[in-house]
């Protein structure tokens, strides 16, 4: 998977990729991270990328010429996604990053300010992407929540072929909460793992874990069953 990360603030993207899991990936081989930023591109002399809106209003907005000639500097690989992070996008969810992991290269597109102008929408015809009901101050975070889950369907990724299969919202679950997990010690300030788990019995485990993951599910996420 290529991620080609459209950022005035590559720096937050590099710098999380340095990181764990993420890392190791790059390393592997299995991600490969670029970032773009639209400031090469400004043909202003003080490399400004936004303007005050049209019309009058607060903040600054992303001019759309800087954002075209950064998307188009990309070389676009086969089977291939756009996307701009957006409040106003379509919310993000397991289904999609599974969906995502099927690309051969994802381009995502940060914003900062009060957006975009958006001709950046009606030329370039991203896919428009939000990661729920708030605003955040830049799309980084956003790129990085998807660069991250995405990158857990890869093969060789995790450390376990089946690791995501199991994840809280995964087809493994049928879309549901993952159950709890323990580990040593068997008994702390009072609270004890489950004997179930204890006793070697695999179908007994298996038919804790999805019992408890079902009521963890009814429970906590009731719009899920």
């Amino acid at each position: 998977m290529q991620y080609d990360v459209i950022t005035l603030f590559g720096d937050i993207i590099r710098d999380y990729c340095s990181y764990s899991i993420m890392k190791r990936g790059i390393e592997n081989g299995i991600i490969t991270v670029n970032t773009v930023n639209p400031r090469d591109f400004s043909h202003d002399k003080h490399k400004r990328v936004d303007d005050t809106p049209y019309g009058g209003s607060s903040g600054m907005v992303l001019m759309a010429p800087p954002i075209f000639e950064a998307y188009e500097s990309i070389e676009r690989l086969d089977n291939s996604e756009f996307i701009m992070l957006t409040p106003q996008g379509e919310p993000y969810n397991q289904k999609i990053a599974h969906e995502l992991s099927k690309k051969s290269q994802l381009i995502l597109l940060c914003g900062r300010y009060e957006g975009f102008d958006e001709r950046v929408r009606i030329g370039l015809k991203p896919r428009e992407i939000s990661l729920g009901d708030y605003v955040l101050t830049g799309g980084e975070l956003g790129a990085l929540c998807i660069m991250d889950s995405v990158s857990r369907y890869l093969d060789g990724f995790l450390n376990k072929e089946d690791s995501s299969l199991n994840d809280s919202f995964s087809e493994g679950l049928n879309g549901r909460l993952e159950h709890p997990q323990y580990t040593k010690p068997q008994e702390y300030r009072g609270m004890k793992v489950p004997d179930v788990l204890l006793n070697g019995n695999h179908a007994e485990i298996a038919k804790f874990r999805q019992n408890e993951s079902i009521m963890r599910t009814k429970i906590r996420r009731p719009d899920l069953m």
